[in-house]
């Protein structure tokens, strides 16, 4: 069992080494996609990673169920890469349409932690090998409006705790990694 996280910016090179290590592993590869295009920016977005994968890799997408999938395709001689974990946040933030404050307090929907406690206690028991993708939003200014710091904070928190589970982790910046935890790549 392997689990690795590799955390990095907006076009940091964090997708780009999550795939070369994948391929690299010698496992049949499975990407389970946490994306889906809800506009025209986001369907390029996904398209430009689709262009890069290898035609054989299975790609799964999931947009909130993702300990359950994990259960279902870690196996031996696979490798699991999740791409990635902050829009399967916003997917868990917005699945039942939720219209937030601009100000105040902002109250998550039931389904956020459900499927956020699912994950991390699949990590816990985790079997077969995983690599997940996760921004780090957390290194800028604060963000403006309740929900943009709401975010921020969830997927900082998930980052610390995925990090603590993980046995790699890894920062990417410019498209270098930098190691913070475990064996280099």
């Amino acid at each position: 069992m392997s689990r690795t996280l590799l955390l990095g910016g907006a076009r940091s090179g964090k997708s780009a080494l999550a795939e070369r290590l994948a391929r690299e592993c010698g496992k049949q590869v499975v990407y389970l996609a946490t994306a889906h295009a809800g506009d025209g920016e986001m369907a390029a977005r996904i398209e430009h990673h689709r262009a890069r994968r290898p035609a054989e890799w299975q790609t799964v997408e999931e947009a909130t169920a993702l300990a359950d999938r994990l259960r279902e395709l870690c196996a031996p001689g696979r490798i699991v890469l999740v791409d990635c974990l902050t829009l399967w946040l916003t997917n868990l933030m917005f699945a039942e349409g939720q219209v937030y404050p601009e100000l105040g307090p902002v109250t998550l929907p039931a389904l956020f932690a459900q499927e956020r406690a699912a994950l991390l206690d699949w990590l816990d028991n985790a079997e077969g090998e995983v690599i997940f993708v996760s921004n780090e939003v957390g290194m800028g200014i604060v963000p403006f409006g309740a929900v943009s710091r709401c975010f921020a904070d969830e997927a900082g928190r998930l980052n610390q705790e995925v990090a603590a589970r993980c046995e790699r982790v890894l920062f990417v910046a410019a498209g270098l990694p930098l190691v913070l935890k475990g064996p280099p790549c």
